[in-house]
């Protein structure tokens, strides 16, 4: 409900950033909020930034969580540049935040913990804000904890739990800012919580505290309306990049008549796969949570054996680990998809930050020669159809696949139009038929160049497996020289002619410009987003983000050449420009990296692509 006094201001977009202590339950509050989003039938994406250390220092900087959350009418691609609105629930996360929000914009603190000792924690010499250093902003000093504490005074919890909910008074105070129905939380906090009634009521009395608040005391002059934006008819979700790859691959184990096996070690953050797999039990899914990142490739392994759709999902670090089993998979020519969700590295790294780190591990990290196929999905929602390609493309062409996400996309989350399965490409598997008299293991399709499936127990299919190099068409052991070259040679042209089953690469923009940006992955909402603006200004630029790696779409070569200038812009040190640079030596690269654990930024990348136009 909006008070009687202020104004309701419509606007197109708008970036909300919600940031507090690691207990404070931001990603909780960043995910409810999305959901009204969601609800309220805006386009959004969102990217929840949580630190490192499993138990940072209370009250300091490096133990702030925050999430941030661009919405809008229209559609929208990334999470936003500089935020709108901040809600900092101590000092330390308003000092974090400060260089991630817009002149003007309204800020949100909790004045109860603005007291000399968090302060000083945060780093802070005077109270920021009463010195004044604020003023360039809306400050809205609320008592969020107190009030919290009044507003379930009856229900006699003890403080511990009562202060767990002060996030929801944060929300109240948003819902009732951009005009949002708070009934859909309520109804969250009844299915979460239907256990615990007393957290249930405490939880929602706190949310209309916070939201009664902003009403009756009339912290600000205006509210604000954002207008649904013109998706197309359809049943939507909210959902995370991780999420979504599940689905796609449950969607690829219905369409293809492949049981779904799933063997994995919980690592961050890519362990959200493991858990939404195994609540499905009902559809067949089979996910196993193994001891170790070995134990869960070679599980995998036997399970593609068998003639499972057979997964298996890590990072960075258990990517190398995987190795020489991902080899065994080259050898045998088993169809399995690997997921690496990227996070900074080397080694432990930055194992909640995003990166797009492993590149050339997925190209190259294996002994010997090993090609696989190398896909990178380029959104939260396109996680989705990128698990589904990638299972297709590991059945049909019988050849490990590598799909690459990063942690934004995995734990960033969309606006997702569910689809019918059955409108979903098909996926048709090479099964080898019992009692094939011409059946040889290593007898090859004339244009894939993809052995037969042969499932264990079916008549008249037995062979040999296993890592040693094989006889080609017979398959038993071979240790002759000219044998392992050709299979060499073989097992590459394989992965190389899936470039004739996949989509030519795209351009957005003219065919012919000053200016060609290429991308891959993740980044593909902001350099949409920046060409888009820059082609809205007048000027001559184009954008080829690439999905497909390895192989390279067919026309990669022909499409490079039309442009005066290319500069490719990665989340790394520059390992796609490498690759580009291998392939197509011919012409010239400009780059522009960054390596920070965060997003390219809308404004940065239009001052770099300026700067190339001169």
């Amino acid at each position: 409900m909006t008070s009687k006094n202020s104004k309701v201001v419509e606007l197109d977009q708008v970036v909300i950033r919600f940031a507090g202590d690691s207990g404070d339950g931001m990603q909780l509050t960043g995910s409810l909020f999305s959901d009204s989003t969601a609800f309220a039938g805006n386009d959004f994406a969102t990217f929840p930034d949580y630190p490192s250390e499993i138990r940072a220092p209370q009250g300091t900087v490096s133990g702030v969580s925050g999430f941030q959350i661009h919405f809008g009418q229209k559609t929208v691609h990334t999470s936003g540049d500089l935020a709108d609105v901040l809600i900092a629930m101590n000092p330390a996360s308003l000092k974090a935040n400060m260089r991630w929000i817009k002149e003007g914009s309204i800020i949100i603190v909790d004045e109860d913990a603005f007291i000399d000792k968090g302060i000083e924690k945060a780093g802070y010499t005077t109270d920021p804000t009463l010195d004044g250093s604020l003023e360039k902003y809306k400050l809205i000093k609320a008592p969020i904890s107190s009030m919290t504490k009044e507003a379930v005074k009856h229900l006699n919890l003890d403080m511990k739990s009562t202060l767990k909910t002060k996030n929801m008074f944060a929300l109240g105070i948003v819902m009732y800012l951009f005009n949002r129905d708070t009934s859909l939380i309520d109804k969250y906090f009844e299915q979460k919580f239907k256990t615990n009634p007393l957290i249930v009521e405490a939880n929602k009395a706190v949310l209309a505290a916070g939201n009664h608040y902003a009403e009756t005391i009339e912290l600000f002059g205006n509210t604000y309306k954002v207008e649904p934006a013109p998706l197309a008819k359809g049943r939507y979700r909210n959902v995370t990049g991780n999420i979504a790859t599940a689905w796609g691959f449950m969607a690829a184990s219905e369409r293809s008549g492949r049981e779904l096996f799933l063997g994995s070690y919980p690592i961050t953050p890519a362990t959200e796969i493991l858990q939404e797999l195994s609540k499905h039990k009902s559809l067949s899914v089979k996910a196993l949570q193994a001891e170790d990142e070995i134990a869960g490739i070679v599980s995998t392994i036997g399970a593609s054996f068998t003639g499972s759709l057979a997964i298996t999902t890590t990072s960075g670090p258990g990517l190398s680990l995987k190795s020489e089993a991902i080899g065994l998979a080259v050898m045998t020519e088993l169809p399995i998809v690997i997921v690496d969700v990227q996070r900074g590295g080397p080694s432990t790294g930055l194992p909640t930050k995003s990166e797009q780190s492993d590149l050339m591990q997925a190209l190259y990290g294996r002994n010997g020669e090993a090609p696989v196929i190398v896909l990178a999905a380029r959104s939260s929602v396109d996680c989705f159809y990128s698990a589904y390609e990638a299972s297709k493309l590991a059945m049909e062409h019988m050849t490990p696949v590598i799909l690459l996400t990063d942690g934004s996309l995995a734990n960033g989350s969309e606006v997702f139009r569910i689809p019918k399965v059955a409108e979903l490409p098909a996926i048709n598997p090479p099964l080898a038929k019992a009692n094939d008299a011409d059946y040889k293991p290593y007898k090859r399709h004339p244009e894939k160049l993809n052995r037969q499936w042969a499932l264990p127990g079916t008549p008249g299919l037995r062979h040999r497996i296993g890592g040693l190099e094989k006889l080609d068409v017979v398959g038993t052991v071979s240790h002759d020289p000219l044998n392992h070259e050709r299979m060499t040679y073989l097992r590459e042209e394989k992965v190389m002619r899936v470039a004739n089953y996949i989509p030519e690469q795209e351009v957005f923009g003219p065919d012919v410009a000053d200016l060609l940006v290429v991308s891959w992955g993740g980044t593909y909402g902001v350099m949409l987003t920046v060409v888009e603006k820059m082609r809205e200004q007048g000027k001559s630029i184009a954008l080829a983000h690439f999905r497909h790696i390895m192989p390279l779409p067919k026309n990669t070569e022909a499409l490079l050449g039309r442009y005066k200038k290319i500069v490719v812009s990665e989340i790394n040190n520059g390992q796609f420009v490498k690759y580009l640079r291998m392939n197509f030596p011919q012409f010239r690269y400009e780059q522009y990296n960054k390596i920070q654990g965060l997003p390219f930024m809308v404004a940065e990348l239009e001052a770099k692509f300026n700067e190339l136009l001169k």
